[in-house]
């Protein structure tokens, strides 16, 4: 479990920061062994940056090499903080008089940290690879032509609605959970809720009782249930589409 919440947790928060990774790759490899003043400054700062790549690349562009992104966060923060949380469960960090060690803490992270770093390397070169690629205008660093799918290909549909079904899980799970213990709670002879007010009174006892980790149980039959109707609702709605399209013509 300490590996999945790890994982998921790192996934979450890559949903949101990932355009700004995309922002740092393409100023990285701006004036790559270029002297100053020798090269065409596509960027000028990281807001022209996210200008420039929603008004040439499309906003879209923002979220490149998001896939490998999400499995890089997912695998490295998954082992990472995963085996450090094993380590610290099992009693490794702590010497026989029952203190935290430092010196053992920072082995287990660097241990841990390592693991993780080895493991995502060949994944993190892919996504750099793809939040590389740009439009010949603003285009920075060598330029792999990595496609991961052929144009109006299902599989693009598929891919998307995988990594969309992961969004929805994080967000919708606490609430999840909320309206179930809302749903089945007991009730006086008025009907009355005798456990919850609300919605908001069930997430906020949640939170306080369990943690972070109460709000978040069933997450794996949530995904399991809801990625399969998500993927699968958004590749009919896309195919759907295309062959209205098709024929329509």
């Amino acid at each position: 479990m300490d590996f999945v919440m790890s994982g998921l947790a790192a996934c979450g928060a890559c949903l949101f920061t990932n355009p700004l990774e995309v922002v740092k790759t393409r100023m990285q490899l701006q004036g790559e062994l270029r002297a100053p003043g020798s090269y065409k400054r596509h960027y000028r700062n990281v807001f022209h940056a996210f200008i420039t790549i929603g008004k040439v690349d499309g906003l879209a562009a923002l979220q490149k090499g998001l896939a490998p992104a999400l499995l890089y966060q997912f695998l490295m923060n998954g082992i990472r903080l995963g085996t450090y949380g094993l380590a610290e469960t099992g009693g490794y960090l702590h010497t026989a008089e029952g203190t935290l060690s430092p010196v053992r803490s920072a082995a287990a992270g660097a241990m841990a940290g390592t693991m993780g770093a080895y493991l995502g390397s060949p994944i993190y070169m892919v996504k750099t690879h793809l939040q590389a690629q740009a439009a010949s205008e603003i285009a920075v660093g060598h330029q792999y032509k990595h496609q991961i799918f052929p144009p109006q290909s299902w599989k693009v549909a598929l891919a998307a609605a995988m990594v969309s079904g992961i969004a929805v899980v994080l967000a919708m799970t606490p609430f999840d959970v909320a309206s179930t213990r809302l749903y089945n709670q007991p009730t006086d002879s008025r009907g009355k809720g005798l456990k919850y007010r609300g919605m908001l009174d069930a997430v906020l006892q949640t939170a306080r009782t369990e943690g972070i980790f109460g709000m978040y149980k069933g997450i794996g039959a949530s995904y399991f249930r809801l990625g399969p109707h998500t993927i699968l609702s958004l590749f009919f709605w896309d195919q759907l589409r295309l062959l209205y399209y098709t024929y329509s013509k």
